[in-house]
């Protein structure tokens, strides 16, 4: 098992370039399968989740290959299998995808449930809801999801709660539907967007993505033959902005599209940090008194819930006291605990963590308890006194391209070890 082990106290200075957007690119991969032929695949983020759903597909039967570093070939044209076992999806949260994907293809998909980050119960009602309003029967045996449909034909599809995971998966199932598909109350992440954007380059006809009503008239065959490049990671880009603003550094975040994190920008200019935004970057210039702020974390364009756990590390250092409310997880407080032993005052309400800012923190052990709360315990070891060594930094290999390695190119001393 890996650690890393930091050294704090030393402010980000540099220039950094994001990587392809991991909430994007587990979508469009299992996406692939719906089309009948080869598709490329453009600023593939190099992390553990696309290894895992590369091995899986070809698993199923697929053709996969590495054009270049961040280039992936896909030929799904032999795929001769609807059967993702647990074995496969274990680790994978997104592995949901290939419900829709395979559902989409061949009428029939047998996926266990999917495994990934742990942090509160996170249902696929709304997912299960979407494919029974195309026609699949649905049922789970033996923690096994079981789709098969006659035929799937479009409908009008109410989304009880705004769901990314299940938007893109009705999406997917409903890009080989017989007529319209309307899904109503979508989710408006930029990943969905991504996702339209790519089926559509290889032959889908989806209409509103990126607002809350998608229309998606179905078509008997994605015939591929072309390629579509990844949206950078707005989670990352946040992630360093983050870091820059808590080591007060000088940072300059490249190969980013600013409106995507506006939210976090505003955040981050309520608590005096200077943000000077351009046309593809933002440079991130700390300051010495952090002042504090209250966070809700929303769905798209509300403030992320992927930065809640970076943005706390920060509030722990901003004068007064802070206040993060997570609007989406039930369970998004596990990080607290940790933070505590590096001498963080946060005290935890149902879904609201109180935070009263520090003067400094101390570095201790820690763990990453899930793939957001490992980047948190990274920037709290960037800014804490001594040294901090953070366990568990499999779950950050799952989201992150090259952490440790960027980091140090800003100035962090950081390694990571056995």
């Amino acid at each position: 098992m890996e650690k890393f082990v930091i050294t704090g106290g030393r402010p980000l200075e540099g220039e950094v370039s994001i990587s392809g957007a991991k909430n994007s690119v587990v979508a469009i991969i299992p996406a692939a399968i719906l089309v009948d032929g080869q598709c490329t695949i453009e600023n593939i983020p190099d992390i553990s989740d696309v290894k895992i759903l590369i091995n899986i597909l070809r698993d199923l039967g697929a053709e996969v290959n590495f054009e270049d570093k961040d280039t992936l070939s896909i030929n799904s044209q032999h795929i001769n299998s609807y059967t993702a076992t647990y074995d496969m999806v274990k680790s994978l949260r997104a592995s949901y995808y290939l419900m829709g994907a395979l559902l989409g293809r061949f009428k029939k998909a047998e996926v266990s449930l999917p495994g990934g980050c742990d942090f509160g119960f996170r249902p696929i009602d709304q997912h299960i809801k979407g494919f029974e309003a195309l026609g699949a029967k649905v049922k789970i045996d033996h923690g096994i999801v079981k789709l098969e449909a006659e035929r799937l034909v479009g409908c009008q599809i109410y989304m009880d709660v705004v769901s990314v995971g299940a938007t893109i998966n009705i999406m997917l199932a409903a890009v080989r539907a017989e007529g319209l598909t309307i899904i109503e109350n979508a989710s408006k992440e930029p990943h969905v967007v991504d996702v339209a954007n790519f089926l559509n380059a290889m032959g889908a006809n989806i209409k509103g993505a990126g607002t809350d009503v998608i229309k998606i008239k179905g078509v008997s065959s994605l015939a591929g033959g072309t390629s579509h490049s990844i949206i950078p990671d707005m989670i990352e880009a946040g992630t360093f902005m983050v870091a820059a603003a808590a080591t007060r550094g000088d940072v300059i975040i490249k190969n980013i599209i600013p409106k995507h994190i506006e939210s976090l920008s505003a955040k981050l200019i309520e608590m005096n940090v200077e943000i000077q935004e351009g046309g593809d970057y933002v440079r991130v210039i700390g300051v010495d008194e952090i002042e504090k702020a209250n966070i809700k974390t929303l769905p798209y364009p509300g403030f992320p819930t992927d930065l809640h756990p970076p943005t706390s590390v920060l509030l722990c250092l901003a004068k007064g006291t802070s206040t993060v409310t997570e609007g989406i997880w039930d369970s998004r407080f596990q990080y607290v605990d940790e933070l505590k032993r590096m001498g963080a005052k946060i005290k935890v309400e149902g879904r609201v963590a109180i935070i009263e800012g520090v003067e400094k923190l101390s570095g201790a052990p820690v763990k990453a308890t899930d793939l957001r709360a490992g980047a948190a315990m990274v920037i709290a070891g960037l800014v804490a006194e001594g040294d901090t060594e953070v366990y568990n930094i499999n779950y950050i290999d799952r989201g992150y391209e090259d952490l440790e390695v960027k980091l140090k190119r800003l100035g962090a001393k950081i390694i990571r070890k056995e």
